[in-house]
């Protein structure tokens, strides 16, 4: 009841000070211009760090009253006293401008001291290797958030994510203060989102971001320490709690690096800035952040319900997907696209290409991932608890086989000397071949050296039909993404294409190829019944011509392009006709070979 009482006078005082911060900001001159590395259009009143920081304060003193102080003290103190710290810091930078390495070294000045507090708070402190990376991850985090502020909603929503569930996750092992204090910060973030949803009237600016941050590092070291290393199941728990604003920095140094611009130039180069230039709102982008925030905690929370050694394969596709994701959106120029020109023009430029196309080790070792993860999880979905036990050795010793009679297989069938780029129907047989001889051959080897003792038929089945799914789900990746991000394109014209024939089919393959065009096919429509509500090519017939003027108002269609060379003059006339009325543009698709 009482954690009830501390959100709600977090969130209540965190939309109040809001309100006040607005007004102030600007009589003080805390206003952020429009900028070329900001994601705003006008002039925003921004400090809003210090609604944030003193809603978290005083919903705090809510839960103190309830507990003994002196006994909470020893690691709410030095958590409270370096976000205290960070959040001063975050006040000068917002006003004074300071340059990237006062903050960097500000951070790690403030981490050593957590680090220094914590050990002597515990049964003990940490390795030197250890100490030293808590001290890095500390600065690290507070770093991630902050850059991670780059558009509305997105550091303030992500913070909220991450901080509910580190209360969940780690309730069990922190104190009540601890609890208290993530829960306040919520709290307050969910006020504060008021403001700063887009488009934004208030920014938290640095030192909303750097405190947030401080918080949520601090709070993550304290079960670390009680793990008594950085690199465990608690570090990998809160890893994967803050995988949004670690993804991102990490995304975003690597790129920078890549392309020869210093990591502490600004620009609008991010995870999210890469979405809008998808095609996607801003509001989308940022959404599709908070989801990837969810899966993160989802899986924390599951990895504490669960043995780890059943949650791995889970945190490894995971790894895989985030890993996909930032090889296609390193491919995508930035909002200037000043960084993709620089990342073109470098010398490393064609190896990304080949990594996202031709380079097969890559694809080679994203499928020694999937196939020990689908081997392992056959297991676990076959065998109970207490039987799954008895039977990992048995996989731990067929492993070895099992990855080099499937990845042989899957070479032997073709699959690597296909392109990630035009991965289509026709190689799901190559999959299916790869795959079947590679189960095929895996039972044979269980019949011949152990005499299937130990194994199960069941597991091989599921190991075949999850392999097949993983490897098409990663081959199709990429073209997928195509599809939805050429769907979701603001800027592209919406393309309906009348004739859903092979000419037809080529048009539409041909626009998502060509993202130059700006072309996006929303619906055919055609004469053959027989097509009528079928998906070709990823569009829908919605159906003949006496609906193509209901369909044009529906889909906001901005063009139309008559593919089929069988359409009639007649036909051709009413189709300009009704598109006349519109005043929408007709073009005829002509095949020429000379």
């Amino acid at each position: 009841m009482i954690l009830i009482i501390t959100f709600v006078v977090a969130t209540v005082a965190s939309l109040g000070l809001g309100a006040i911060v607005r007004r102030v900001a600007p009589a003080i001159g805390a206003v952020m211009p429009p900028r070329i590395d900001r994601w705003h259009e006008h002039a925003t009143p921004t400090m809003g760090g210090v609604a944030i920081a003193s809603a978290t304060a005083l919903a705090l003193m809510v839960t103190l009253v309830q507990f003994d102080f002196r006994a909470e003290s020893a690691v709410l103190l030095p958590v409270l006293l370096a976000a205290g710290a960070m959040f001063f810091v975050g006040v000068l930078d917002d006003r004074l401008q300071l340059s990237p390495l006062a903050k960097l070294v500000s951070s790690l000045i403030v981490g050593a001291f957590v680090v220094f507090a914590l050990s002597g708070a515990g049964p003990g402190g940490l390795p030197l290797g250890d100490t030293i990376l808590a001290i890095v991850w500390f600065a690290g985090i507070c770093h991630a958030l902050n850059l991670l502020d780059n558009m509305d909603g997105l550091a303030a929503g992500v913070g909220l994510i991450a901080a509910a569930f580190m209360a969940v996750v780690f309730g069990g092992v922190l104190s009540m203060a601890l609890v208290g204090l993530l829960v306040a910060l919520s709290g307050a973030l969910l006020g504060f989102f008021y403001w700063n949803r887009s488009r934004a009237r208030l920014f938290m600016g640095d030192c909303g971001s750097l405190f947030i941050g401080a918080v949520l590092a601090g709070v993550s070291l304290v079960p670390i320490f009680q793990a008594g290393e950085v690199l465990s199941r608690a570090g990998l728990m809160a890893g994967l709690i803050l995988v949004v604003p670690l993804f991102d920095t990490s995304f975003v140094l690597v790129l920078r690096r890549l392309a020869g611009r210093p990591a502490t130039r600004g620009g609008t180069d991010h995870v999210s800035h890469r979405f809008v230039s998808l095609g996607f709102s801003d509001r989308s982008a940022v959404r599709i952040l908070y989801l990837v925030g969810l899966g993160g905690g989802a899986i924390a929370l599951a990895l504490g319900l669960f043995e780890p050694d059943v949650m791995l394969p889970i945190v490894a596709l995971f790894a895989v997907i985030l890993g996909l994701l930032g090889i296609y959106l390193a491919r995508v120029p930035a909002y200037d696209a000043e960084d993709f020109l620089a990342l073109e023009k470098s010398s490393f430029a064609p190896f990304l290409k080949d990594l996202t196309f031709r380079w097969h080790a890559g694809q080679v070792i994203l499928d020694l991932v999937l196939i020990s993860a689908c081997y392992y999880f056959a297991y676990w979905l076959r065998f109970p608890a207490v039987q799954f036990a008895h039977f990992l050795p048995i996989f731990g010793a067929s492993l070895p086989a099992v990855l080099g009679l499937k990845l042989a297989s899957l070479y032997v069938s073709g699959l690597y000397q296909r392109s990630w780029q035009t991965f289509g129907l026709r190689d799901i047989a190559a999959v299916l071949r790869g795959v079947g001889l590679g189960t095929l051959l895996s039972v044979l080897l269980a019949a011949y050296l152990y005499r299937f003792e130990g194994f199960s038929r069941v597991v091989f089945a599921l190991d075949a039909l999850l392999l097949t799914v993983a490897v098409l789900a990663t081959r199709a990746f990429f073209p997928a993404m195509d599809m939805v991000a050429s769907a979701r394109n603001k800027r592209s014209r919406r393309m309906l294409v009348y004739g859903a024939g092979a000419f037809g089919r080529l048009l539409v393959r041909e626009m998502r190829a060509n993202p130059d065009w700006q072309m996006n096919p929303v619906a055919f429509i055609d004469d053959d019944p027989a097509k009528l509500r079928q998906w070709i090519e990823g569009v829908p017939v919605r159906g003949a011509l006496e609906v193509l003027d209901s369909v044009l108002r529906a889909h906001q269609v901005n063009e139309v392009i008559v593919s089929s060379l069988s359409v009639s003059d007649d036909v051709e006339q009413q189709i300009r006709s009704v598109c006349a009325d519109l005043q929408l543009p007709v073009r005829r698709l002509k095949m020429e070979i000379s």
